[in-house]
């Protein structure tokens, strides 16, 4: 080894050396020999009070399996005369404060390395260490909050699958991405088979050009989309659905999503359907023909039926005073535990009055003027006195005349609050957390 050309102090080399080194005897009690500058800062101890101490007395271990790992590390260098690298430990070490002596929490890195005399004798120990406790607990904290995401996403797709209504999403290109699974159950098809813009086959041929044009149009402007269709089932037949989507739009105020939902019309499109037909009929009919053609006693039942057990919310309201004369099942299903038939609007749902139904009532009555409504919230109870829920409804009152004069009105309505409650979730997930 060449002679230096003047004197080197190693000691102070060794304490300037820019990494946390400590120097440790290779007996039982891993005696501290000495430690850079950079370890005295990491270990939070002056080398006064760890130089000549062994290890676990100048640094005392307050987690037994952390100790344990650093003393089979020291003892496989002792062993085999090779480096060995811990695993991440916590290890916490004393803290001078104004308030005394505290432990600090603390995660760190080793690696032990034998210094070998001329002969292969172990003279030392050397441990290199890093605090790594930053960067610990900001991927615990980056996996707390992954775990929180996957946990929130969860839940989402959870609510999304439970809801009896289909929803889908799509890129602001306007092609699908997703469909849950009571969309793919309805149409027998697979996620892969609808996504991007196959979705349009599975729709009637009659009604696939103008809904592709009336999406693209919703997709050009970013305005709602709302359109009925028919969508083929899985058993082959097409069945009329509602679908209603909306844009997710940025702060920017630029697209993000779209955010669809869907639901089973067909019943209540037949209905009314149905209605419109028998009203042409009526229509053509003299108004002797007409008593004729109601004192059949099959088509009054054909009728009565229609009334009584379709889907949709019927009622006949007599009179200004808007008496209950008719209820379907559907709408006293509605109130279930309320006496309705005999009884005004005014008396029988006292609830709905302040909530601007009943004016409502009075200008159809006095006017004529058909009023349509939709997805309109009403707060009801079931019982009298009960607790209020708000529902959401598309309806229609229209004014029944009788003889050329003005008898009550006709009040047709069905219940979307499963459409309208899983929007509002889509649109805004933190609230259903």
């Amino acid at each position: 080894m060449p002679t230096p050309t003047f004197p080197v102090d190693y000691q102070r080399l060794f304490h300037a050396l820019p990494d946390n080194f400590l120097l440790i005897a290779p007996n039982a009690e891993a005696t501290i020999v000495d430690n850079t500058d950079s370890h005295v800062a990491v270990s939070l101890k002056s080398r006064e009070e760890a130089v000549g101490k062994p290890f676990f007395e100048a640094y005392p271990a307050t987690d037994e399996e952390s100790a344990r790992i650093i003393r089979e590390s020291h003892e496989h260098v002792r062993r085999h005369r090779e480096p060995h690298t811990m695993p991440l430990i916590r290890y916490d070490l004393e803290k001078h404060t104004a308030q005394g002596v505290e432990l600090e929490e603390l995660y760190w890195e080793a690696t032990h390395y034998p210094v070998l005399s001329a002969n292969g004798d172990l003279e030392f120990i050397l441990q290199r260490t890093q605090n790594v406790t930053e960067r610990y607990l900001a991927e615990q904290r980056s996996r707390q909050m992954q775990q929180a995401l996957d946990e929130q996403h969860e839940r989402m797709r959870f609510i999304l699958e439970s809801l009896p209504v289909m929803i889908w999403t799509a890129l602001p290109d306007g092609s699908r991405d997703f469909f849950n699974s009571r969309w793919l159950q309805f149409t027998g098809q697979t996620l892969e088979q609808q996504t991007g813009f196959q979705w349009l086959g599975s729709l009637h041929p009659d009604d696939q050009s103008r809904v592709r044009t009336t999406w693209e149009d919703c997709v050009a402007s970013g305005q709602t989309y709302q359109v009925e269709y028919r969508l083929r089932r899985a058993d082959g037949h097409y069945r009329w659905v509602l679908v209603r989507a909306q844009p997710r739009l940025a702060p920017d105020g630029s697209l993000l999503m779209w955010v669809g939902c869907g639901m089973d019309i067909h019943d209540q499109k037949q209905m009314v359907e149905e209605l419109l037909e028998q009203n042409e009929q009526q229509a053509l009919l003299s108004d002797q023909a007409y008593q004729a053609f109601q004192q059949v006693e099959q088509q009054r039942e054909t009728f009565y039926n229609l009334f009584m057990y379709t889907p949709a919310l019927i009622c006949v309201l007599r009179g200004a005073e808007h008496r209950f004369e008719f209820v379907n099942t559907q709408y006293q299903n509605m109130f279930a535990g309320r006496q309705l038939l005999g009884l005004t609007v005014r008396e029988a749902l006292p609830e709905v009055v302040d909530q601007g139904f009943v004016a409502l009532l009075d200008n159809v009555y006095t006017t004529g003027e058909v009023f349509v409504g939709n997805e309109i919230p009403v707060a009801i109870a079931k019982e009298p006195g009960g607790e209020l829920e708000t529902r959401y409804f598309n309806f229609t009152y229209q004014q029944l005349r009788e003889n050329g004069e003005k008898a009550g009105i006709t009040v047709f309505a069905y219940d979307v609050t499963a459409l309208v409650q899983a929007r509002q979730i889509l649109e805004n997930p933190d609230a259903s957390a």
